[in-house]
């Protein structure tokens, strides 16, 4: 099926999918965390290189596609993801920090959270005044 759009979060949480090709940005990184969906990483630029970076070293959710990609590499890559070991473990990795996000998302304590709340607060508090 060809789409000019669809929802990218409803994709990355349906069952069927076992891995994600993207070039790194982070909204992408952040959906596929929290879907807890291993990565194919294939940066541009900004700060792409670095979410590609984080996915394959720190958080072992991701693999690089070389900028000189070839089909061969990108065929080996979809193999190791979908059923070489190194899929497996980053497959256990991903639902890890899907595991991690949601705990995070339910303590609703972080700033992000606290300041959205008080402008919230502070503009319905104005406006009954």
């Amino acid at each position: 099926m060809l789409a000019s759009w669809c929802s990218q979060e409803e994709v990355l949480n349906h069952p069927a999918i076992g891995g994600f090709l993207t070039h790194s940005e982070w909204n992408s990184t952040l959906e596929s965390i929290t879907s807890g969906v291993p990565m194919l990483c294939w940066p541009f630029f900004a700060e792409q290189q670095t979410n590609c970076w984080f996915s394959e070293t720190k958080w072992g959710i991701g693999m690089e596609i070389d900028n000189n990609v070839s089909r061969d590499e990108v065929e080996s890559l979809v193999r190791e993801l979908m059923v070489g070991e190194k899929g497996k473990e980053m497959k256990k990795k991903a639902i890890e920090w899907k595991e991690l996000a949601e705990i995070s998302a339910k303590k609703s304590t972080g700033s992000s959270y606290v300041n959205i709340e008080k402008v919230i607060n502070d503009v319905l508090l104005a406006s009954k005044h």
